[in-house]
């Protein structure tokens, strides 16, 4: 069994994958892609991978799987231990629902992409751009605080081991932090981050902890 991850210290999106994976224990190849001015995600190599040319990409034993949410439940469903949705079918759907907000609402707007052609096609000044990411910041996380509150009061979102939920909030909450979004109105969503951030397997899937980290980008 051989698993190869194609991914980006910095990107949330494999942030969450390597989350996962470091939950379940699982070995795996680096393979880092540099999103960044050297652009290797729209290399001819990597599309015939991925040719969406996002990453992450995750390659198990030869079969390509794209797209971090479908990525995280192909593995969930490959190596069952420790499961990653709770057991109950209505807090399983709440989970995913609170891991889709974040992907398809919050991250989705803040991605390198949409910021670089907020810049260059759009011509929006850096003040600007801000604030307009900071209005759906603002917008996202204060409805998962909402959906938080209704929830048993745990270190987790939803049940007491880190799940699918705590994987996609981890990285989008690092992420606000990296541009200097206000976060004080969120106080269960900074105390369950806190608590992650103290556990190994977030700690190895950290953009810090990664081979191809490099201070300050």
């Amino acid at each position: 069994m051989t698993l190869r991850l194609h991914n980006f210290f910095r990107n949330s999106a494999g942030h969450r994958v390597r989350i996962a994976l470091a939950l379940k224990g699982l070995d795996y190849e680096y393979v880092s892609v540099n999103i960044g001015p050297a652009g290797e995600q729209n290399s001819e190599a990597y599309l015939q991978l991925n040719p969406q040319g996002l990453v992450p990409t995750l390659v198990h034993d030869g079969r390509t799987i794209t797209q971090s949410s479908a990525i995280i439940e192909y593995l969930d469903e490959c190596f069952l231990e420790p499961p990653l949705l709770p057991a109950d079918p209505l807090m399983r759907a709440q989970a995913r629902a609170f891991a889709s907000a974040i992907a398809a609402e919050m991250h989705a707007l803040n991605n390198s992409g949409v910021h670089r052609y907020l810049a260059g096609a759009m011509a929006l000044e850096e003040k600007k751009r801000l604030q307009w990411y900071a209005h759906w910041a603002k917008r996202g996380f204060t409805a998962l605080e909402q959906t938080l509150a209704t929830q048993p009061a745990t270190s987790f979102c939803f049940g007491e081991k880190p799940g699918i939920a705590d994987i996609f909030l981890v990285p989008q909450h690092l992420n606000y932090r990296r541009f200097d979004i206000p976060l004080d109105d969120y106080p269960r969503i900074n105390a369950i981050v806190a608590h992650c951030e103290t556990l190994d397997a977030f700690k190895a899937a950290a953009p810090e902890a990664q081979p191809d980290y490099v201070e300050g980008f």
